[in-house]
Order: C-alpha cells, then sequence, then structure tokens
C-alpha cells in the first residue's frame, strides 16, 4: 500500500455549548488517512466518530468550538471559508450518510439529483451529465438504470436508494469518501453487496475510504487499518489483522464480543460494561437442555395458530395506468407456544412485518385464519378487539417515532394501563409504572422526563416498559433492536430475554440481522417474497438449511460475527 499521508488530523478538540458551558466532546485526538486506503472509525453512539469527519468537511454546528489542525494535501481546512469548502465538498472530499431517504429529496428524481452535482463541480452538459449519470448508475449495479434515472426516492428499495448516493459521492471522483454507517439499516444480503460495492470502487478508482461503523464484523470485511473509539478519544490503533487477531484494548474486545455468536449460544450476552468491570457470564446453554426445553414447550397447546394467512394489496401505477395484485403475504401457516420465541427472518420486502400487522390486527389479513388461545381474531371487533389489544403487544423499531414526545417516561407507561382500566387508582399505576421503570433499567428519577432526553438504548427501554405495562401475553418485536449500537444491542437482547423468564412472555422475533435471530429464536421462519421457505428449529436451520435462499442469508452474515 502507498503510504503517502492525504488527510492528516492532529490534536483535534471539538466543544458543544452545554447549558451555559462549552463541553468538550473530541479530545486532542491525531491520526492520518493514507492514500489508497480503507480506514475504519468505530465505536459506539456519542464515541465521536461521526463529528471527526463532519469537522472534516465543515460541517459541525456553527457554536461549536474545533480546535487543533484538519491538513488535506498541505491544506489547513480548519482556516478555509465556507465558500472554499463548498469547493471541496462533493468533488475532493464526498460523503455517504446513514440514511439515504433523509439524505435524497423526496421532490427530485434519482436522475436529476446526481445531474446536479455533476453540473456543479464540472463543465458538463446536460446531455453529458445524464449520460455520466447512467454510466454512475451502471458502475453502482442499480437495475435498468433508464428507468430508475426518472424514478423518485420513495419508489425505489432501500439498498438502491444508498447505490443512489454512493453514485452521486462518486459523481466528481473524490479522493476521499466518508462513508457513515452506509449499511446499518440494510438487509444482511444488501448489506453483502454495499461492502462489496465499495471495496470494488476503491479497488478501481485508489480513492480513500474513512468507514464509520459500530459493527467491528462488518469492519472486517472492507478496512485495511482500524482506529477505535471509546468517549471522544482513539483507544486502539492496527492494521485490521493485527486488531481482529489480537485486540489489545478491553473495549475493543468488547465490542468484538458484544455480537451474538454463531457457535454457541450464551444465557447471557456480554456487554460493554462486563468486559469495563470485569463481570463477565460466560455460561453456554447446553443443547440437550435446550431440546428438553422445547420438548416440553412443543407437548402443550399452541397460544397462536396461523392457518393458511394472505395479504394482498392492489398496485397501482401512475393515474392511469393498470392495477396489479401483490401478494405481500401468501399462504402463511404455521403455529407459537406459549413461551416460545419465534424468529421470523427475511429481505426487505418478504411480508415478515405485513405478517406481524396482520396478527395485531392493525392490517386485517385478506384470506385465512389467526387462532388466539383456539379463537379466531381475524373476526373480532368493538371490545372485543380491545381486549384483544391488551394481550397481543408491539415493540416498535424506532422508539422515538413511537413515544409522544409531549408525555413524560412516566405518562407514557401509564397510559396504555390508564386505556385498559388497569389498577385501582392513579396512584396504583405510578406504583407499578416506577417498578416497571426499574425492571427495564430505568431509574425513578427518569420518570418525570421527556423521550428526547434518552439515548436510543434508554428510549428502547422506555418502549419496552410500555408495552409490558398491561401485562400482555404475545410480544411482537418487529425490527426492535437493529437501529442500536452492538453494546447496547446485547443489553437490550438480555432484557427480553430475562423478562421473558420473569413473565413468561412469547415472543414473535421479526428481524433481518440473522445473528440476532439466531441467539434469539426457538423456532425460526424464513420468509421470501410472502411464502415461507423454510421452517423448523433456529440450531438446525442454520447448521443445515434445506433451501438456497436460506443458505444465501446465511452466508451473508458478516464472518466476524
Amino acid at each position: 500500500m502507498d503510504q503517502e499521508t492525504l488527510l492528516s488530523i492532529r490534536n483535534l478538540s471539538i466543544s458543544f455549548p452545554q447549558g451555559k458551558k462549552m463541553e468538550e466532546i473530541i479530545h486532542q485526538i491525531s491520526f492520518h488517512l493514507y492514500k489508497n486506503e480503507i480506514l475504519a472509525i468505530v465505536g459506539e453512539s456519542g464515541s465521536g466518530k461521526s463529528i471527526t469527519t463532519l469537522a472534516t468537511l465543515g460541517l459541525l454546528d456553527k457554536k461549536a468550538i474545533v480546535k487543533g489542525a484538519i491538513n488535506f494535501k498541505n491544506q489547513e481546512l480548519l482556516s478555509f471559508s465556507e465558500s472554499e469548502y463548498r469547493n471541496i465538498r462533493g468533488r475532493v472530499i464526498s460523503m455517504i450518510f446513514q440514511e439515504p431517504m433523509s439524505s435524497l429529496n423526496p421532490s427530485l428524481t434519482c436522475g436529476y439529483q446526481v445531474v446536479e452535482i455533476l453540473k456543479q463541480h464540472t463543465s458538463l452538459s446536460n446531455k453529458e451529465a445524464k449520460e455520466k449519470t447512467l454510466l454512475l448508475f451502471e458502475k453502482v449495479k442499480l437495475p435498468d438504470p433508464k428507468e430508475l434515472f426518472n424514478a423518485y426516492p420513495h419508489q425505489i428499495s432501500g439498498g438502491q436508494k444508498q447505490r443512489v448516493m454512493i453514485a452521486m459521492a462518486i459523481a466528481c471522483d473524490p479522493e476521499i469518501l466518508i462513508a457513515d454507517e452506509p449499511t446499518t439499516a440494510l438487509d444482511v444480503t444488501v448489506q453483502k453487496e454495499i461492502i462489496q460495492l465499495l471495496k470494488d470502487i476503491q479497488k478501481e478508482t485508489g480513492m480513500s475510504i474513512i468507514f464509520i461503523s459500530h459493527d467491528l464484523s462488518l469492519v472486517k470485511e472492507i478496512a485495511d487499518r482500524v482506529l477505535v473509539m471509546y468517549k471522544g478519544d482513539i483507544v486502539e490503533e492496527a492494521p485490521a489483522e493485527t486488531l481482529f487477531r489480537s485486540p489489545q484494548n478491553t473495549y475493543t474486545k468488547a465490542l468484538l464480543n458484544a455480537r451474538p455468536s454463531l457457535e454457541n449460544r450464551l444465557i447471557t450476552l456480554p456487554t460493554i460494561k462486563d468486559y469495563l468491570s470485569d463481570t463477565l457470564q460466560t455460561e453456554i446453554e447446553i443443547p440437550e437442555e435446550r431440546t428438553q426445553r422445547l420438548k416440553e414447550l412443543y407437548d402443550t397447546s399452541p397460544i397462536l395458530e396461523v392457518h393458511n394467512v394472505a395479504k394482498t394489496y392492489i398496485s397501482k401505477t401512475g393515474l392511469f395506468g393498470k392495477s396489479r395484485i401483490v401478494k405481500a403475504v401468501n399462504d402463511v401457516s404455521f403455529s407459537l407456544y406459549e413461551g416460545e420465541t419465534l424468529g421470523l427472518v427475511g429481505e426487505s420486502g418478504c411480508g415478515k412485518s405485513t405478517l406481524g400487522n396482520a396478527i395485531l390486527q392493525l392490517d386485517k389479513a385478506s384470506a385465512g385464519s389467526i387462532l388466539y388461545k383456539g379463537e379466531d381474531i381475524t373476526q373480532l371487533k368493538g371490545k372485543a378487539l380491545r381486549a384483544l389489544r391488551k394481550e397481543i403487544q408491539i415493540i416498535f423499531q424506532d422508539p422515538y417515532a413511537s413515544l409522544n414526545p409531549r408525555l413524560t417516561v412516566g405518562q407514557a407507561i401509564i397510559e396504555p394501563m390508564e386505556v385498559h382500566t388497569l389498577f385501582s387508582s392513579k396512584e396504583a399505576r405510578k406504583e407499578k409504572a416506577l417498578e416497571i421503570m426499574k425492571r427495564v433499567g430505568l431509574d425513578s428519577s427518569h420518570f418525570n422526563r421527556y423521550p428526547h432526553e434518552f439515548s436510543g438504548g434508554q428510549r428502547q427501554r422506555i418502549g419496552i416498559a410500555r408495552t409490558i405495562a398491561v401485562q400482555p401475553k404475545l410480544i411482537i418485536c418487529d425490527e426492535s433492536v437493529s437501529a442500536l449500537d452492538i453494546s447496547v444491542q446485547a443489553q437490550v437482547l438480555n432484557l427480553l430475554n430475562e423478562l421473558k423468564q420473569d413473565f413468561k412472555f412469547t415472543y414473535i422475533f421479526i428481524s433481518h440481522d440473522l445473528a440476532v435471530v439466531k441467539y434469539m429464536a426457538d423456532q425460526l421462519v424464513v420468509m421470501n417474497k410472502g411464502k415461507i421457505e423454510e421452517i423448523g428449529e433456529a440450531d438446525h436451520i442454520y447448521r443445515n438449511p434445506q433451501k438456497a435462499y436460506t443458505k444465501n442469508l446465511i452466508d451473508a452474515i458478516p464472518k466476524g460475527a
């Protein structure tokens, strides 16, 4: 590798106003980015990864105080004016953001947005810019570039949106590409494709990439060198091969081990706190004990029976376009037993969330029956349906969007108790809410605070507390840990398993993260294009998948997992 330094960051400190004081978030960090290399920066949310790279592009809030030096090819970027920054953004140093839907303009076609970048930074004519955009769409392996050129962001999949973002980022042949969590919200198969795409582009163009992630197993697939950040400091820096073979820092070891193993099933997942405080638990579920536990489960009557369920939508393209029938769920059948965790996996659009909504009676099935405790719930209305809402609950993917920002944490937990007239008085409900908060790892002092005052992991705990407040029997977890850092994910998964033991909950665990589903699930249902591709005991399917689709999903799991 050519060791010519392209970007040099020295003694960088970044502070933000916190009340009347300035709080230092980044503490005098120094590192280099070499020409023609992929440097990964890893760490949890709040470690300072994104803030560091935003400072490089002059994109921090004007109130931030930045000290130190950021040097690109002998140019001191911190002394740049806004117009000088505009001249290098997108042209010399480019960025792919984590969430493509919020980064793309919903009112402009995908092609126009790339053309716009080319027109701003080059002297290409409209025709030449369009031709180059179509070539870029081919380069990032978008299907039917001409059709996608005229498509709006909402008309294409998440993986395709991310490819459009990559096309925009590489349009002007930048020397540095910053990829900020570019695959976090994507399916494991799409994630693998995007990682390979970035590697291929880097190899072809020789540009340098800063790849930001909280997932070390993903970083192992792409990085030449790795920086590990923790609370605004760089705690470890090493070539990728060295770091994965023999990590030196305790925090790095914790990040490496917080993800569920595909080999052994630990009863309790290790968290960052366990490593830092030396309180690791290494007890493994013995296969014979698991077999016996499942045998006892399946000797009982099922709590939920799904028979030949279908959900059909009518899709229409344009005002006068032809209508076509889309079978989102197609003839799905399975049984779920009390105390069981059923894992529901598949790529985006396979029908797993649609099926979950049909079970919750949020979106009625078009055909088939769903029996809960022997009663067909598809026919329920009025009071009977409200009673069912207490029995079957959901934990959403995005706790912030599912919590009312105007309600305090205490009010949010008490509200469903009031709806279902649980407990005899306001005092009794408050007492119960405080008890539940303690159980999910929240402090009583949080009772009168609002959702925006909490971290992502804490908000998910609030969401869980709200869900269990009505004492349900069956909980549908719809991608409920996919937006969380790996270490926070481990805490929430441990909590869900503890609550299952304490309250005898039954879970349907929907996720695109197969390592997580394998850890959580007793029975596994693999869905593809609305149908069940494969169903069976989770460990057996991972060891011996029968269908090519299942095998591809398993093969796509990052090898560091």
